[in-house]
């Protein structure tokens, strides 16, 4: 069956760019359709943080992710060993936690409303682009379409066919769910926020070693914890508050970029682990899960003729493991220049890796690979302790302008 436009992948990138393109070009409605290897609602491992980036990117296509189950952070800390940055956003929260299975979900509801086609439980097998379409064999037969958006994840079969030797870094997380209150925190964190005004950019405040204590302001915190750097771990701990139908929960996890991989370094659970018990916390029976990231590279191609790369696929971001607000922002993109693919007749995509490396998404993304690099590779305890104690004006200001707040700069 011939398709005009293919999709290959029902998470958030590929419904991203499903409804940027109803939104962009409604004539084309009828003519997309997305292929899904799984059912919704689907499993995913994802610490399910919204960042302000991302509810611009909704708010933009008419949708509001209050509508899905969510806790809200009040506040973010980005500590090391207890002291560092909190970031909090002007009248409003700073994270929104979801659960990705229900958000997929969600955006997959407001596709199908929008007269778009989703068949589920489809695996793509191979992609292979010829000169007037794309072949795409699946185990459910073989499809053929003008263009192929692949958005199937950093695993996904898209890339490994189109761009077989393209350069790959990928890092790695774990995550795991505990029930509230075992994982709270408290003592100098669960503070009053302060009643004067705050700003949209990142706020300073110092932060002392909490103590184990059930507080619902500690309930309303999300940190991130550096202090397994000088372990050979070149990432963070994550501690999220959550819920999972209805009942409240903390997610924990640990995110390494595997940029210190040829030096020693301990199993990644382990300081995991010993965070938790710090923290009075504790694994017990829970289950622990793990998943690769790819990490987005200026130097990685990004399409071929008739078949473009957005999410995962593409790239997260290297610096945090970034994925959603990241996917959504790819989907705008995406459809941007499928819209004017399609209004041309010039299916070569000649121009997408520019576009995408142009935009404010993918400045950020460069951004966000070079502070990786440079932030993961102070790997002395003494030198974090520097950084994040007497740097953090400086940390404020890059995060501000280079990090966050793209999405409002998307046109």
């Amino acid at each position: 069956m011939l398709h005009d436009i293919l999709i290959l992948g029902g998470g958030p990138a590929g419904l991203s760019t499903a409804l940027h393109l109803a939104q962009l070009a409604p004539e084309l409605t009828p003519r997309i359709r997305i292929l899904e290897k799984a059912h919704y609602p689907r499993h995913k491992l994802c610490a399910g943080a919204l960042t302000a980036d991302a509810e611009v990117i909704l708010r933009g296509l008419g949708l509001d992710a209050g509508e899905i189950p969510h806790v809200d952070a009040s506040e973010a800390h980005l500590d090391f060993c207890g002291k560092g940055l909190t970031v909090v956003l002007q009248k409003t929260h700073t994270l929104r936690i979801i659960r990705r299975d229900e958000f997929d979900a969600w955006l997959a509801a407001n596709v199908r409303a929008a007269g778009i086609s989703i068949r589920e439980g489809v695996t793509a097998r191979r992609v292979k682009p010829e000169p007037d379409s794309v072949l795409v064999e699946t185990d459910g037969g073989q499809f053929e379409a003008a263009v192929v958006v692949g958005a199937d994840g950093s695993n996904g079969i898209t890339r490994r066919c189109i761009l077989p030797s393209s350069p790959i870094h990928t890092a790695r997380a774990l995550e795991i769910l505990v029930p509230f209150p075992t994982s709270l925190r408290g003592s100098q964190a669960t503070e009053a926020i302060s009643s004067t005004a705050r700003h949209r950019e990142p706020q300073e405040r110092e932060v002392g070693t909490p103590q184990p204590r059930a507080d619902m302001h500690a309930a309303e915190i999300a940190y991130f914890d550096f202090s397994p750097v000088p372990k050979g771990i070149a990432g963070y701990t994550w501690d999220f508050p959550t819920q999972v139908n209805g009942r409240p929960m903390r997610c924990w996890g640990i995110y390494d970029t595997n940029l210190l991989a040829d030096r020693e370094r301990p199993p990644l659970k382990d300081p995991l682990v010993a965070e938790m018990r710090r923290r009075g916390a504790a694994l017990d029976q829970a289950e622990l899960q793990g998943h690769p990231i790819r990490w987005f590279s200026p130097r990685s191609g990004l399409s071929v003729p008739r078949v473009i790369l957005v999410g995962d696929a593409a790239g997260a971001d290297g610096l945090f493991g970034e994925g959603i607000s990241i996917a959504l922002g790819y989907g705008r993109l995406a459809a941007q220049a499928l819209r004017d693919a399609v209004a041309t007749g010039d299916f070569s995509f000649s121009d997408y890796d520019r576009r995408v490396l142009r935009s404010p998404l993918g400045q950020a993304l460069t951004a966000r690979t070079a502070i990786a690099h440079i932030l993961y590779r102070l790997h002395w305890a003494w030198l974090q302790k520097f950084f994040w104690r007497l740097f953090k004006p400086v940390v404020a200001a890059v995060a501000f302008v280079l990090v966050l707040n793209w999405a409002r700069r998307m046109r």
